[in-house]
C-alpha cells in the first residue's frame, strides 16, 4: 500500500480522532515535557525496566504524533520537528492496539504524578475508542462488549440464572437468621434502596449478594433488587466506547426510575462505581434524579446509625487493603474503606504507598478479559505481589471485583499466603444479630384510577416498523395505555402520516426495506414542520446506533434496542412525553 494511501480503517480512525479530542484531551497530548516523572510511577515499567516501550510517555507519543500531524498547526508545518506522524495501515493499527489495550490498565498513577497535568489514562481510553470504532480490539473485549450489548450484562448471565441465583440466596439467609422475613426483595416498588451488582457476583460470588442481603435486613432496610437492569459495571469505560457506556448506564437508571427507587446502592467495584456514579450520567446524557452511594458508605451509615452492631473481635486475622484504583484515584473513595475496616477488624495493617498512590491489581482497564497479554499482566503484578508481601496481612481487602480477581491471580502466581475478601463480607461476618431495626416507609399518595390506568390519554404516537407483528404489539400497549396509535409500514408512509397527523410521539425502527430508519429520521429532523416531534429509536441491531448519534442533526429523544417489554417501552414511551 503506498504510504500515500490509507487503509478504510485507518482513514476512519483519522476521522473520528478530529471529532473525539476535546479540550482535556487537547491539553493532555500538548502539554508532555518528556520529563519522566510518570516512568517511575507506572508498574509495568517497574517491572520491565530495560523496555522503553512500557514508558507511559512513550506510549501517550504513539498517539500524540496522530494529534500533531492532524490537528495541531505545528505538525502541519515542522511535522519532523515535533516528530508528527500517521497512520495508514491495518498492521500499524494493531500495534497501536497492542500498546493502549496491552501495556496499560489505565490505572492513572502515571497521571496524578504528572507535574504538567496530563491524563494520559483518559487519552488511552479515546484511543481504544477509535480501534473499537473500526473493529480492532482483543478478542475478550469484543466478547464482553457483545454480552453487555445484547444480553444486558457483560458476563451474559441470563435472567432466570440470576433470579435462581437470589432466591438460593434468599433461602439460605432464611436458614441462617431463623427468618422467613429474611428474603431478597424483587423489583420492589417505592424502596429507599435499589441495590444493584457486578455479574461476577452471580457466576462466582453469591456469598457477597447473601452478606450484602444480611445487612439490610438487619439494617432494617427498605430495599429491592431489579429483575433487569441490574448490571451497575460497564465495559464501555475500558473499550473507549461511550455509547456502549452510555446505553448500559441508561438501563440502570431508567429501571431504578421506574422502581420509583429513592437511592442507588452500588455494590463493591471500583470501575462500576466510577462509570455509573461519575461517567454514566455523561455518557447517558442523563439526568440522574436520585442519590448514588457506594455499599461502602451504606454500611458505614448503618454503623455510625446505630442500625448494625459490630463485634471487631470476630474478625481476628490480619488484614491489609488494596485501593481500587477506580475507587481512590479517580473517585476519591479510600478514607470510607479505612474507617469501615477500623470498626470490624482488630488487626488492619496498612500497605505502602496507599490511597491514590496505591499500585494497581493490575486486572484493571478490562485486563482481566485480554488472556493474550496474560504473561505480560503477571509479570508486572511483581510490584503488587512485594507491596502485599511486605505488609505480614493474611487477608487483603478490595472493595472491586476486578482487583479481586486481579490479586487472587498474582497471588497464585507469586505463592503468597493470603486470600482476598472485600468489606461486605467482613461487615457481615462481624455483625452482632438483634432485633430488626424497623424503619418507617413511607406510602405514596394514592393515584387516580384513571390516570394510572390511562397513562397516556389524549396523546397521539405513530409507531414505525416493517414487522407486523411489532406494529401490533407496540399500537396494543400504547393503545391499551389511552394512546391514539397511527401505523407507518415503511418510510414514505411515515413521513406522509407525520405530515397529515402531527403526532406527539414517532417510535422509529431502523432497519427497513426501502428508506430505513437512519433516512427517516435525518429528513424529519430537517423538515422545519416535522423537527419538533419527538423520536424514539427501537431497533434491534445495536450496531446501528452510531449511524444515529455521527449524523449531523439532534440526536433522538430516546433510544431502545429490541426485544423491548411492555413495561419498558410505557415508561420510555411516558419519559420522553414528560409524564413521568
Amino acid at each position: 500500500m503506498s504510504r500515500n494511501s490509507r487503509s478504510y480503517k485507518a482513514e476512519r480512525v483519522i476521522e473520528r480522532l478530529t471529532r473525539k479530542v476535546n479540550r482535556q484531551m487537547a491539553l493532555s497530548l500538548a502539554a508532555c515535557v518528556h520529563c519522566g516523572m510518570c516512568t517511575e510511577a507506572c508498574h509495568y515499567v517497574l517491572a520491565n525496566p530495560d523496555d522503553p516501550t512500557y514508558a507511559p510517555a512513550y506510549k501517550a507519543d504513539r498517539i500524540r504524533r496522530l494529534f500533531k500531524r492532524h490537528m495541531d498547526w505545528t505538525g502541519r508545518v515542522i511535522p519532523w520537528w515535533v516528530k508528527a506522524g500517521s497512520i495508514y495501515t491495518d498492521e500499524e493499527l494493531n500495534e497501536l492496539m497492542d500498546t493502549v489495550f496491552g501495556k496499560c490498565t489505565n490505572c492513572r498513577r502515571c497521571s496524578i504524578n504528572c507535574p504538567m497535568g496530563v491524563d494520559f489514562a483518559v487519552v488511552n481510553r479515546m484511543a481504544r475508542g477509535l480501534l473499537v470504532s473500526v473493529g480492532i480490539m482483543p478478542e475478550g473485549v469484543a466478547v464482553v462488549s457483545k454480552d453487555q450489548w445484547e444480553i444486558g450484562n457483560q458476563m451474559g448471565v441470563l435472567k432466570e440464572e440470576y433470579l435462581d441465583t437470589l432466591d438460593w440466596m434468599s433461602e439460605e439467609l432464611q436458614q441462617e437468621l431463623k427468618d422467613p422475613a429474611a428474603i431478597i426483595p424483587i423489583d420492589k416498588m417505592d424502596c429507599e434502596v435499589v441495590y444493584s451488582i457486578n455479574p461476577r457476583e452471580v457466576k462466582y460470588d453469591p456469598r457477597t449478594i447473601a452478606d450484602a442481603a444480611k445487612i439490610f435486613h438487619i439494617a432494617g432496610e427498605n430495599w429491592t433488587m431489579p429483575s433487569e437492569g441490574w448490571d451497575m459495571t460497564n465495559f464501555g469505560l475500558f473499550s473507549g466506547d461511550d455509547d456502549l457506556g452510555g446505553a448500559v448506564a441508561r438501563r440502570l437508571y431508567e429501571k431504578v426510575e421506574e422502581l420509583r427507587g429513592k437511592k442507588l446502592v452500588i455494590s463493591e467495584c471500583g470501575h462500576g462505581y466510577r462509570s455509573t456514579r461519575c461517567e454514566g450520567p455523561n455518557w447517558a446524557k442523563y439526568d440522574v434524579p436520585f442519590v448514588m452511594e457506594s455499599s461502602v458508605i451504606t454500611m458505614l451509615r448503618y454503623i455510625r446509625e446505630g442500625r448494625l452492631k459490630v463485634d471487631k473481635s470476630k474478625n481476628t486475622i490480619p488484614v491489609t487493603f488494596h485501593d481500587s484504583c477506580n475507587n481512590a484515584r479517580s473517585c476519591g473513595l479510600f478514607e470510607e474503606p479505612r474507617e469501615l475496616l477500623s470498626l470490624v477488624v482488630e488487626d488492619f495493617r496498612e500497605m505502602y504507598p496507599n490511597r491514590s498512590e496505591n499500585y494497581c491489581c493490575t486486572g484493571g482497564g478490562g485486563a482481566m478479559s485480554m488472556s493474550e497479554y496474560t504473561p505480560r499482566r503477571l509479570k508486572s503484578a511483581i510490584v503488587k505481589a512485594e507491596q502485599l508481601k511486605a505488609t505480614g496481612a493474611k487477608i487483603v481487602v478490595t472493595s472491586c471485583h476486578n482487583c479481586v480477581d486481579g490479586l487472587t491471580d498474582l497471588i497464585r502466581h507469586y505463592k503468597l499466603d493470603m486470600q482476598v475478601a472485600q468489606l461486605v463480607n467482613l461487615t457481615a461476618n462481624a455483625l452482632v444479630v438483634e432485633a430488626r431495626v424497623a424503619v418507617p416507609v413511607e406510602v405514596p399518595a394514592a393515584v387516580p384510577a384513571v390516570e394510572a390506568a390511562l397513562p397516556l390519554h389524549g396523546r397521539r404516537i405513530l409507531v414505525v416498523d416493517d414487522e407486523p407483528d411489532i406494529l401490533t404489539f407496540f399500537s396494543t400497549v400504547l393503545g391499551d395505555n389511552g394512546a391514539s396509535v397511527t401505523q407507518a409500514p415503511d418510510g414514505a408512509t411515515c413521513m406522509d402520516l407525520a405530515r397529515k397527523e402531527k403526532p406527539d410521539l414517532i417510535t422509529l425502527d431502523l432497519s427497513m426495506p426501502g428508506m430505513d430508519g437512519g433516512k427517516i429520521f435525518e429528513a424529519l429532523r430537517n423538515d422545519p414542520e416535522l423537527a419538533g416531534i419527538p423520536v424514539c429509536i427501537i431497533t434491534g441491531k445495536p450496531e446501528l446506533r452510531r449511524l444515529i448519534y455521527d449524523r449531523p442533526v439532534p440526536p433522538p429523544e430516546g433510544y431502545l434496542d429490541k426485544p423491548v417489554n411492555d413495561e419498558t417501552l410505557l415508561l420510555n414511551v411516558r419519559k420522553i412525553l414528560k409524564l413521568v
